[in-house]
């Protein structure tokens, strides 16, 4: 058997129980020991829950730690980490929620998972100086609408159908706080400096932001968020997001 099969079967024994002893592990007397490779098993099942539920703090909150543990627990089953950086073990554990029957009573808890690993992921972005407003103020008029603009490094636009922005910010203190208004929410995740921000953009400039995040041009941009609300105001929407700093550079003409 080569490293490689052994290792792949070592790792097969190790997230599902079912699965037999691996070959060659024994104690010191040479003899197989299941019982002591359960606790073996349950170590890494616990310490990969814990590497979640620090990565997913407010879906735990929502959920319970029993529930979130036990939910973890089936996620690892079939996905263990593929980078030996731990911290971005779970990056399709929001899909995983979604697709998990008993979590479906609380259909918002997919995307509040989803802004947790685009925080997870601001935090560890390239270090990178956000587009600098004075610089998207000189361009002329008639060149502005062919621009495209960078989107920064540590910059996701999560839409949901659900208020996940305001959820999110009613947990970041002990005493959670109610949402006042049940509402879809488009949330900018960035990091321009030192800290990551979370911003619900206003609900006429969430087209507009998709747009740009997709590559389209400003002018494309405009005529897809008023095409949804005739009110839209290009310029506020513009300078907001730059002043967010959720961009890093322009790229000039018509291609990116």
């Amino acid at each position: 058997m080569s490293f490689a099969t052994s290792q792949d079967h070592f790792a097969q024994a190790l997230l599902h129980a079912e699965s037999p002893l691996p070959v060659g592990v024994t104690t010191a007397r040479g003899e197989a020991d299941a019982a002591r490779f359960a606790v073996y098993r349950n170590n890494v099942y616990v310490g990969l829950a814990k590497t979640l539920a620090q990565r997913f703090p407010v879906t735990e909150r929502l959920l319970g730690p029993e529930f979130f543990a036990g939910m973890a627990r089936v996620y690892a089953q079939d996905n263990k980490p593929v980078s030996p950086l731990i911290i971005e073990y779970g990056e399709d554990f929001p899909d995983f929620i979604a697709g998990f029957g008993p979590a479906r009573e609380v259909p918002y808890v997919p995307d509040v998972a989803r802004l947790e690993a685009a925080w997870t992921r601001a935090y560890h972005a390239a270090d990178v100086a956000p587009l600098d407003l004075h610089r998207l103020a000189s361009l002329p008029p008639d060149v502005l609408p062919h621009m495209r603009l960078a989107v920064h490094p540590s910059a996701t636009l999560v839409s949901s159908a659900h208020p996940v922005g305001s959820i999110w910010a009613a947990h970041q203190t002990t005493v959670v706080t109610g949402v006042t208004e049940w509402r879809a929410e488009t949330v900018l995740v960035v990091r321009p400096d030192m800290a990551v921000n979370l911003h619900v953009l206003p609900g006429q400039d969430a087209p507009f932001a998709r747009a740009i995040f997709a590559g389209e041009t400003l002018a494309a941009a405009a005529e897809a968020a008023l095409a949804q609300d005739a009110n839209f105001d290009f310029g506020a929407a513009l300078v907001g997001l730059a002043a967010l700093g959720a961009f890093a550079d322009i790229h000039e003409g018509d291609t990116a």
